[in-house]
């Protein structure tokens, strides 16, 4: 179902601004994305834990190993957004299974327009790797 879920997200939300959003890492793919919670629907959000509010963005990252069929793989992942005044927030990244699918999923407050810069750690297979985007909230 979760999987269904973000499917939809990825339609929801404008070409431009999810436009592969995908980085390379050796034999790590890893995709991300980052959207206001209010995408999401509330039955889903409360299945999850997931707080949803105006002012409220996710960031979902699933890692996936090219060398095993991009299969999804468990990481540890540590981050932080920072917007463009230099105020930070830690991220605090929940794991979601479903099925084979692995979710990295974690909140960050906003205000409207306001542009975050995230920087996450991915650690996985014995290694680290450093993923950084930037994304601009809008309040629906």
């Amino acid at each position: 179902m979760l999987k269904l879920l973000f499917a939809a997200l990825f339609t929801l939300v404008s070409l431009p601004s999810i436009a592969e959003q995908k980085q390379d890492f050796a034999n790590l793919e890893v995709h991300y994305i980052a959207l206001p919670s209010m995408f999401i629907e509330p039955a889903i959000a409360a299945q999850y834990g997931l707080k949803r509010s105006k002012h409220t963005g996710l960031v979902n990252i699933s890692v996936l190993d090219k060398n095993q069929q991009s299969m999804p793989i468990e990481a540890q992942l540590i981050g932080i957004g920072r917007n463009l005044i230099g105020q930070k927030q830690q991220l605090a990244f929940k794991k979601i299974k479903e099925g084979k699918s692995i979710y990295y999923i974690a909140t960050y407050p906003f205000t409207n327009e306001e542009i975050v810069k995230f920087d996450v750690q991915i650690k996985a297979q014995d290694k680290t790797n450093r993923l950084k985007f930037e994304h601009k909230f809008y309040v629906e």
